[in-house]
């Protein structure tokens, strides 16, 4: 037997030095270069909470929770992620062993139910710093990369066509992004569907457009609708139906005549994509760590699509570089990102939290490289937009 000097493997370090010894929450608000309208409300800045978790051996690892114009999007917002993270969460996780995630997750749920986005943060920071410790990155704690790379889209959002058109021609200029998600629901149908039609005529000959509705449509709306989208050419309609109405989502898809649908606000859990499978609701998922309470929860819903043939596609709540990096290192061991990722978010930002922001280039967003997440927190920066 082989000395472990002789196989050059360094010890693994001792417990005490894996264990979390310390959990602190910051509050950021970014400002947004433009407006970005949903269905269900506007944001003009973009707020998250932002998770340091120090281990015994006195590496930081951090992590993000996004959330959309408040409990609007969900029920979380970054005032209760903070208050849940602070009163329950982080002392559910204090002398824990950083790298027995699954356990800590068990703790997680022990301590608060669902508070998805508030436990995927901490999630990811448990990663990041035990990835930084082994010098590793969380995609090879997650089984490996198979790739580095990402298509990915950017959402038209202001509501002006004008405005839309000329931001995608920059886009589609810059290499950037040839892919577009357009959202839709703030408005009566018809505006909507006057309004996609513009666009279209502007772009779908050299751009692929993807819908989505947020869930502003009830089913008679949907069925009117839907096969018009058809004929614009949309390749994918996001969530039109509410969340509750799976069966719905079911039911449009034995129409022959309407694009792909993607499931997001209905697939909260591996048992809610299962739920979608057995009503055969949809064509692809959108996994969101915020929805899915980390990564280790994200991979479990994207084996179950997989199960079922449903694609996957990566999306996102308009994360800094900081969320968007934790996506895409469980994106990155993927077997089949069909529909790429939306991780734009760092972009929309009129700046970001990281002392390196993620690369965009040639309509792709690239896997950062380095041990944990692949990108380092910026001091000054987290402390100019702390809101006090």
């Amino acid at each position: 037997m082989l000395a472990r000097t002789q196989l050059h493997d360094p010890a693994p370090p001792p417990a005490r030095d894996l264990a979390v010894a310390e959990i602190r929450t910051t509050i950021v608000d970014v400002p947004t270069v433009r407006t970005h309208k949903l269905s269900q409300t506007s944001v003009t800045a973009q707020s998250y909470v932002i998770v340091r978790l120090r281990l015994g051996n006195g590496v930081e690892g951090i992590g993000e929770a996004a959330t959309l114009g408040g409990p609007r999007w969900s029920e979380e917002s970054v005032e209760g992620i903070k208050a849940v993270i602070d009163a329950y969460l982080a002392p559910a996780l204090l002398g824990h062993k950083a790298d027995r995630f699954v356990a800590a997750g068990e703790r997680l749920d022990a301590a608060a139910k669902r508070n998805n986005a508030a436990k995927a943060a901490i999630e990811t920071a448990l990663f990041d710093a035990v990835g930084r410790t082994l010098g590793l990155p969380v995609a090879a704690l997650l089984g490996g990369a198979v790739r580095a790379s990402f298509p990915v889209l950017w959402t038209l959002a202001s509501g002006d066509p004008d405005q839309e058109i000329a931001e995608a021609e920059a886009k589609l200029d810059a290499r950037l992004h040839r892919s577009f998600k357009i959202k839709i629901g703030a408005q009566a149908p018809e505006a909507d569907l006057a309004r996609l039609a513009r666009l279209s005529r502007a772009l779908v000959d050299r751009a692929q457009l993807i819908v989505d509705a947020n869930q502003a449509w009830d089913e008679a709306t949907a069925r009117r609708c839907l096969p018009r989208l058809t004929d614009l050419g949309i390749a994918l309609v996001e969530q039109p139906l509410p969340a509750w109405n799976v069966a719905g989502m079911g039911r449009l898809r034995t129409r022959d005549d309407i694009p792909p649908l993607l499931a997001d606000e209905c697939v909260f859990t591996s048992h809610d994509m299962l739920a979608v499978a057995q009503d055969a609701a949809a064509d692809a998922v959108s996994l969101k760590l915020v929805k899915h309470g980390g990564l280790v929860g994200l991979r479990k819903v994207a084996a179950v699509a997989e199960a079922a043939g449903i694609g996957l596609y990566g999306g996102c709540l308009l994360e800094s570089s900081v969320g968007a990096a934790a996506h895409l290192q469980a994106f990155a061991g993927l077997r089949d990102l069909a529909w790429g990722c939306e991780h734009f978010g760092p972009q929309i930002l009129t700046d970001d939290l990281v002392t390196e922001p993620l690369r965009f280039r040639d309509f792709a967003v690239h896997l950062p490289e380095g041990p944990g997440l692949g990108v380092t927190l910026d001091p000054d920066k987290l402390r100019h937009y702390a809101r006090s």
